[in-house]
């Protein structure tokens, strides 16, 4: 939103939320109607087109966007060396709205313009000398006038508001400005309309060109070669506007920033430097992987809106069904880890990287892949001289890879600190569980996470109940004799605190009294059943103000949080210690918490 809004800032459709899309419904349907019926030489192709070039556009849009995040994710030419928070994902997640403007015009304008031809060599020609010229010096203008106070303060500075660029941020405008902009763009096509030199090819690929060269402007990363600028010296980026923004007004070619010297005489020396780079040396490494079919939207390289908000399930992401088998296709016959993202935290530099696996194909016995996966991960971060690696979700577990000990076994001499978080999760479980609270029900999977939850729970005088008699004798095995009698085998469920690991089931839960707690100590949470119990997320903890680039949710987790086992990475790093925490080794419950406490995590309170 702009510092001070103007007239006509709101789009029309802005109320409708997500049903903003039914505006077309009735020109589609009515174009495709009269397409299917007509006879070959009535049906007017431009106007049946127009839905495709419009889903086509969004999906260009997409693929720059998940292009840009990969690269800055991961690459050391970036232009701007920040970070994107959520509130600039919010404000440009209306990105969209430029393309129902731009369709409902164009079904509105091909009524009265049928009969268009598919390739006009003379069309094609206006129209790049018309954006050229005329296009290019009245953007420049408006450009220049649009940063003057007054309309900047009311309309531009909404634009301005994100220092660092995505490629959407190039269309986020108020509608006002939006609309000046169509009419500007709006030239080249209405003169070759009029003029009956237009054609599809020069309709939708001058709008295509434009699209193409907006991201290509906004995607924070340099990835025009320097031959290029010696062909077309007047070609530059347009990053750089939004960090100097009393120069570089010019569109796509900034001449006429040349001609009337508004042109950042610190253009060159920062496209040398991106192109140069910064290097940084990651700190930490989360090992994590997708876990549904769907889940890879909710990644921050897919879907924007999506991956800024925690993960559900979506009816419309079932029509995307061949697309997410496609994909899992390609990652399981190409596929490579991936980075995710990059965080900083205190000057401490963060990656989460992927393995290309689902949940699904973990639970498969194709572990023997898997592993040489991870391995291959830790080898990698080990080799660019990452300090630590946490094993998130199921990249850790006693039969996959007994919890991380597998690679120190392969790999004795690794100088990486592997970690797998069971530590901080305990601390978070106990302190999930409400003062006062003399009993506790043990139900579902019993990880390394849950057996070191009831062990504290035991020395901590709270009696801890099983129905499971191979984990009752396992975990008297590990008891003190003093604190055996804490432990009870019993299949009552008689109590109102349950803590929950992998395979809890709806039966069960239903079974459960009105009021029951169920604390996750697993990596994923419990399927709800019941609205009268309380359901706590999985162990999490609140990310400190100070870090930076976080603009995408882990998974089910709120804004802003992060999952113990993560978390348990970066504090590991931060406090330099030495040891590895995988296997049978687990630190000390308080210490690590009172750690994490010191750098900022705090506490959720779910109760």
């Amino acid at each position: 939103m702009a510092s001070k809004p103007g007239l006509f800032t709101e789009w029309p459709w802005q109320r409708l939320g997500s049903f903003k899309y039914m505006i077309l419904a009735p020109w589609v349907a009515h174009s495709t109607y009269s397409f299917v019926t007509k006879g070959e030489v009535e049906r007017d192709l431009l106007s049946f087109l127009i839905f495709p070039f419009l889903l086509s556009r969004w999906i260009h849009n997409q693929i720059w966007i998940s292009i840009s995040r990969f690269q800055t994710g991961r690459s050391k030419h970036k232009i701007v060396h920040k970070g994107i928070e959520f509130e600039q994902v919010d404000r440009e997640a209306n990105w969209d709205d430029q393309i129902l403007l731009n369709g409902a015009a164009l079904y509105v304008v091909t009524k009265h313009f049928p009969g268009i031809s598919l390739w006009r060599t003379d069309g094609i020609i206006i129209t790049i000398l018309l954006h050229v010229g005329p296009v290019e010096f009245l953007y420049y203008w408006l450009h220049r006038a649009l940063h003057h106070h007054y309309l900047y303060s009311r309309y531009h500075s909404h634009h301005h508001s994100s220092i660092v660029t995505e490629p959407i941020t190039s269309v986020v405008h108020p509608f006002a400005e939006m609309l000046i902009y169509f009419i500007l763009f709006a030239i080249p096509l209405m003169t070759t309309a009029l003029s009956r030199t237009a054609s599809i090819v020069s309709v939708y690929g001058y709008m295509t060109f434009i699209d193409f060269m907006n991201n290509l402007g906004h995607c924070n990363f340099e990835i025009v070669p320097k031959w290029l600028f010696h062909i077309f010296p007047t070609l530059k980026y347009h990053s750089l506007h939004h960090t100097q923004f009393r120069t570089n007004y010019a569109l796509f070619m900034p001449m006429y920033d040349y001609i009337y010297g508004t042109v950042d005489k610190s253009s060159d020396d920062l496209y040398e430097a991106s192109l140069k780079g910064k290097e940084e040396r990651t700190d930490v490494v989360h090992l994590t992987h997708p876990t549904t079919l769907q889940s890879i939207y909710h990644l921050r390289l897919g879907l924007a809106s999506l991956a800024s908000k925690p993960h559900t399930s979506k009816w419309y992401l079932w029509m995307m069904g061949p697309i997410s088998w496609g994909s899992m296709l390609l990652t399981w016959i190409f596929g490579s880890t991936f980075v995710v993202e990059s965080t900083t935290l205190n000057k401490v530099k963060m990656q989460t990287w992927a393995i290309p696996r689902y949940s699904f194909q973990y639970l498969s016995c194709k572990r023997a892949t898997i592993n040489r996966l991870i391995e291959e991960a830790i080898l990698e971060a080990e080799r660019e001289g990452v300090k630590v690696l946490s094993l998130g979700l199921l990249n850790q577990g006693e039969e996959l890879n007994k919890n991380g000990e597998l690679y120190l076994q392969r790999h004795p001499g690794l100088k990486i600190r592997v970690v797998d978080g069971s530590t901080l999760a305990v601390a978070i479980v106990l302190r999930n569980i409400p003062k006062g609270t003399k009993q506790v029900l043990m139900r579902g999977k019993l990880s390394k996470t849950g057996c070191a939850a009831a062990l504290a729970l035991c020395q901590k005088g709270i009696q801890v109940t099983t129905a499971c008699k191979d984990e009752f004798e396992k975990l008297k095995l590990l008891l003190q004799a003093e604190c055996a009698s804490y432990l009870v085998f019993s299949d009552s469920l008689n109590v109102k605190t349950w803590l929950v690991g992998d395979g809890l089931s709806e039966e069960d839960q239903r079974r459960a009294y009105k009021g029951t707690r169920f604390i996750p100590f697993s990596q994923f949470p419990p399927k709800k059943v019941r609205k009268d119990c309380t359901y706590y997320l999985t162990p999490a903890m609140k990310i400190p103000k100070h870090l930076e680039n976080m603009h995408a949710c882990e998974n089910w987790l709120p804004r802003r949080v992060m999952s113990a086992w993560r978390v348990a990475g970066i504090v590991h790093a931060l406090e330099e210690w030495d040891a590895h925490e995988c296997g049978d080794k687990m630190l000390d419950i308080e210490e690590v918490w009172i750690a994490a406490l010191k750098h900022g995590f705090l506490p959720l309170f779910q109760a």
